[in-house]
């Protein structure tokens, strides 16, 4: 193909011949022999400039004239050309050859060459970096605001990022919480797991169900040693105000074992007065008063018991109708004690799950049926207590508001707070099914046995006597096994003299041909040898050995005991 461009007025025609290293076409002028000569016309000036032939390109402004490449030896040689202004685009005073925006170039003159490829004159030079002219004043560059680009960030870009680094960022949110939400759950799961084995370890060890452990809490008592259980003790003495007589009960808040239990005393239970002399329980309460009843049982049974609540009916009465009534099982049909006819109705039904109000409690706890023992009325009288815990309240301040409202006047030292206390602890104990009631076994003639011993002195009371204040006389428990009733009394006489305390300890069911002093702690070995040179029998009778439990030397009378040659 051959492209050919009339360049204008002097009838020269161009060629192109190929491109330069701006990838911009190159043209050389065609001979005017190898073309036909087209009419002249007014060339297209695209910048509105009128331009000449021959102007030859400096595109660096170097100030000489730039002659292009020749691609022809000279097959079209056009003769010598005119010089022709020159073209200066950096204004450095030197002439050049080319003016293309129509400004008069500079003086200078420049040969005509052979042969001339041009560029197309509508075509500028590559574009290049203009650069600030220089300040005379300052010598440094002079730089103008229109030499500067400024290039603004598309936005919509920009909030794509931003929307992209948003969904990153709540998506890496997302998974952190997420893994903290699992490792929540884990942690949970772990804790209950570990609550739930701790559980049921403290459940073994406190039924002593676990191998090779045992709960200091058990019911059993294996791992604390009875003695060294805690127990808070008070003792009630119920006054029938309308027939008159007795009944007394221990109350006992064990601490340790957390448990309750009432331990019923019979009246024929038999003490020792501040003489020495043997009494009953019913005839200690009625002529030694609260005081001296405490300090003969604490001593009959090895206890500390801290107060005295005496309870008359009238207030046993107010305190069933204070706590609503009372619901328990009864044993007897008992007659109501204001009825006037002969063939009334009882006030008291016999069954099962019976609700009594006061004045039906205080008849229950008192009655006794004819040809009855004693201990029939006290059993009754311990299932009212225990009916009365059941229903009374768990908080101590309002079980102190209710002793309050009685208006009795306790014994001291035991005030109404530290009576409505400890009532409330018991009360809590019967609810939850971890209170019990005993009674007391003794013998016809008022003394212990030794299953009293074990499974109530020592057991419920704590297992060992009271250790006699220093300075105090020696007891000596005393049972007669000599077949003669009186010796006894004779034998009582006998120690009392020598200086120490007699317990009775009852007449055994046999007799036994020698008599039998013991004791069972080393210290009293002393004590024992005296008591049988005051009884008059040989040191040889004294032998270590189990005595009873609230005396310190025991002795068993046997039918070589003489009392006249004591």
């Amino acid at each position: 193909m051959n492209d050919r461009y009339d360049a204008g007025y002097g009838g020269d025609q161009y060629e192109l011949v190929g491109y330069d290293e701006y990838n911009q076409p190159v043209y050389r002028q065609v001979p005017a022999q190898q073309t036909q000569q087209p009419p002249q016309q007014q060339p297209y000036d695209p910048y509105g400039q009128q331009q000449q032939q021959g102007y030859a390109y400096d595109p660096y402004g170097t100030g000489t004239q730039q002659q292009p490449p020749s691609y022809d030896t000279g097959a079209y040689d056009t003769g010598r050309q005119a010089p022709q202004p020159g073209y200066d685009p950096y204004a450095t005073g030197t002439t050049t050859a080319y003016d293309p925006y129509g400004q008069t170039a500079s003086s200078g003159q420049q040969p005509r060459v052979a042969e001339q490829t041009a560029y197309i004159p509508q075509q500028g030079g590559p574009a290049e970096e203009t650069e600030a002219p220089k300040t005379p004043e300052t010598g440094e560059r002079d730089y103008r605001t229109e030499q500067f680009a400024f290039v603004e960030e598309p936005t919509g870009d920009s909030e794509d990022v931003i929307d992209w680094l948003n969904f990153t960022e709540n998506r890496t949110e997302r998974r952190e919480e997420a893994k903290r939400r699992a490792r929540g759950r884990v942690v949970a799961l772990v804790v209950v797991l570990a609550l739930v084995v701790a559980g049921g370890v403290g459940y073994l060890w406190s039924a002593g169900k676990l191998p090779g452990v045992s709960s200091s809490g058990s019911k059993k008592g294996t791992t604390t040693a009875v003695g060294a259980q805690n127990r808070d003790v008070i003792v009630v003495h119920l006054h029938n105000t309308s027939k008159g007589g007795t009944s007394s009960m221990l109350l006992v808040d064990n601490t340790t074992l957390k448990q309750g239990t009432t331990v019923l005393l019979p009246n024929s239970l038999a003490l020792t007065d501040g003489d020495g002399n043997t009494t009953t329980l019913a005839k200690s309460v009625g002529d030694d008063g609260t005081s001296g009843t405490v300090d003969q049982l604490n001593t009959v049974l090895g206890t500390d018991i801290e107060g005295t609540w005496r309870l008359d009916t009238p207030y046993l009465q107010n305190l069933v109708d204070l706590v609503g009534n009372i619901d328990l099982d009864t044993n007897a049909d008992v007659p109501d004690p204001d009825a006037t006819k002969k063939n009334a109705a009882p006030l008291v039904h016999k069954g099962k799950d019976q609700t009594l109000s006061g004045k039906m409690a205080v008849a229950y706890a008192t009655y006794r049926a004819a040809g009855e023992a004693q201990n029939a009325q006290l059993e009754r009288f311990g299932q009212v207590m225990q009916a009365v815990l059941r229903q009374l309240t768990s908080d101590p301040t309002a079980a102190t508001t209710t002793v309050q409202t009685l208006a009795q006047i306790l014994d001291p030292p035991l005030t109404d707070k530290d009576l409505g206390t400890f009532l409330a602890k018991l009360a809590d104990l019967a609810k939850s099914g971890d209170y019990k009631t005993a009674l007391l076994p003794v013998q016809n003639d008022g003394t212990l046995t030794a299953q009293a011993s074990a499974s109530v002195v020592k057991d419920i009371l704590g297992g060992t006597a009271k250790s006699p204040d220093e300075g105090s006389a020696v007891r000596v428990a005393v049972q007669n096994a000599t077949g003669v009733k009186d010796d006894t009394e004779k034998a009582r006489v006998i120690l009392l003299n020598g200086g120490f305390t007699f317990l009775e300890a009852g007449t055994a069911s046999g007799t036994s041909a020698t008599t039998k002093i013991t004791y069972s702690d080393a210290a009293d070995k002393e004590n024992a040898t005296e008591v049988a040179k005051t009884l008059g029998l040989p040191t040889s009778t004294v032998t270590k050995g189990t005595v009873s439990a609230n005396a310190d030397v025991s002795v068993v009378l046997g039918e070589d005991y003489k009392p006249s040659s004591s």
